[in-house]
Order: C-alpha cells, then structure tokens, then sequence
C-alpha cells in the first residue's frame, strides 16, 4: 500500500530562531517533488528538521510518513521507518571502506530485531548487483568513504547508499551543489534509475538544471519559512527563465 509523507504546518528553529514558519506539504511514493527558493529560504532546514538532526528544534506542526509520527522518532529510527536523507557536503570517514559503510547502514536499516545481520555472500551480491545497475565500477566499494573523492563521486556514493537501503522517501539536500554538467547527468541517472513507484523523492535544489534530469511532477517554491506558490514542472522553467523575483512579489509574505 502507498505511503504519504504529510507535513502539516512545521514549525522550525533553531537558536531561538524561527526559520519554516508553518510548512504544509503532501508526498506519495512515487512521486517527485522539487522545493525551489533563494538563499536562506529553509530549504536545507526542513530536510534537516525531517532527518531529525538535533540543532533544529521543531516547535509545532506534524510530520507523518504512513501512520509513523516522524518527530516521536530519533534519526536511526526514522532511518529505520524509511526516510533518507542524501547531503549537500557527504563527510569522509578515513579508514573505513565504502563497502564496510554500506553493509553497516544495512544492517542497522534492515535488521530483523534478532541482531542478525545480511550474510556476507548475500550483500556482496547485493552490492555488486546495485554497482552494475548505476554502472559503477566494483572498485569504488574499497576506497574509504568519501576521502579523495571528487564532488560527483561523493555524490555517486550517495546514490548507491539510497540504492543499497531503498527508502520510501529520499530527501536529496541539493545534490546538484557543486557539480559540473558530466557529474550532474551521471548523477541524475542514478537516480532515475532507482526511483519508482515505492519511493518519493524530494529534490531540493536553486537551480532548474537538475531538473532537466530528473523530472519533478511538482514544483515548490519556498520563500522565508514558507511555501509561497507550487505548481506543476513547467514552473521551474518559468524560474529559469525569469528568477525569482516575479514568483515573490506575487506570492510571497507580503502578499499572502
């Protein structure tokens, strides 16, 4: 049965600060939506506050995903519940390998209850198998995480870390940041290769350039803490074409 991912007027702060100021926003798997805005709008605060990162203190409004009451859950067990979040900035862990990375977050997403984890054999294949399918080479899974990679690597690894856990929501926290237009095409190729119906993806992004990979079947512009105007895919052309600033006077705070 298909899931929705409900936010129903989200309240966020952070040092006293109040920056989402009551947003409101329906996802199902399946679906892709794109959240579109300026600088210091609260784009990356609300993938963050839906994480369950700690230095952002929801005050009111709910989060639900299916029956599951989001903000009850610690980060792990929101993980667990089927929310992934894929960082602007990934952060190299030296020492530990990408398959060592890969086969602990499975383990701590997927496990049974009983403490057992994927055999071995198993998620080898598993890996192997998801490697082909983003046609990665099998030699990435022995680098150490994130170290010496390059932008569109660190973002690759991303990728292949949604692939391997296969959530019922991705949050990707723009991940078009800092790629150029090769990485950027390998990147949102991985990602249309593994989204389907059982996953929502949320796109968070300044720019429609991402969105000429992947595409959104709703566009939402967020402007001060709030959603001030969504729409359909051909709104981010409109954007592109003619920035932001048309889309704030008509529908921002001031005019709401």
């Amino acid at each position: 049965m298909s899931e929705t991912l409900k936010i129903k007027d989200l309240h966020v702060s952070i040092e006293g600060k109040e920056i989402l100021k009551g947003i409101n926003l329906e996802v199902k798997q399946g679906e892709v939506h794109a959240i579109m805005g300026p600088n210091g709008s609260g784009k990356s605060t609300l993938a963050y506050s839906l994480a369950g990162h700690p230095h952002y203190e929801v005050t009111a409004g709910q989060a639900r995903m299916g029956d599951v009451d989001l903000l009850a859950l610690s980060p792990d067990q929101r993980a667990r519940a089927g929310l992934f979040l894929a960082f602007q900035y990934p952060t190299a862990i030296p020492g530990v390998s990408m398959a060592n990375f890969l086969r602990t977050a499975l383990n701590a997403v997927k496990s049974d209850g009983n403490g057992a984890g994927i055999p071995i054999t198993q998620f080898r294949k598993l890996v192997t198998e998801k490697m082909e399918l983003l046609q990665m080479d099998i030699s990435f899974a022995r680098r150490y995480l994130n170290e010496g990679f390059s932008g569109g690597e660190k973002k690759r690894a991303e990728i292949l870390q949604m692939a391997m856990l296969e959530p019922k929501f991705a949050i990707m926290d723009e991940t078009d940041s800092g790629l150029d237009i090769d990485a950027l095409r390998i990147v949102s190729e991985g990602v249309n290769t593994i989204k389907g119906p059982n996953m929502g993806v949320v796109v968070i992004t300044h720019y429609n350039r991402i969105l000429n990979y992947i595409k959104p079947d709703f566009v939402h512009i967020l402007y001060l803490g709030r959603i001030i105007h969504s729409g359909g895919p051909e709104l981010a052309e409109v954007l592109e074409a003619e920035g932001y600033d048309n889309i704030i006077k008509e529908y921002g705070p001031e005019a709401v």
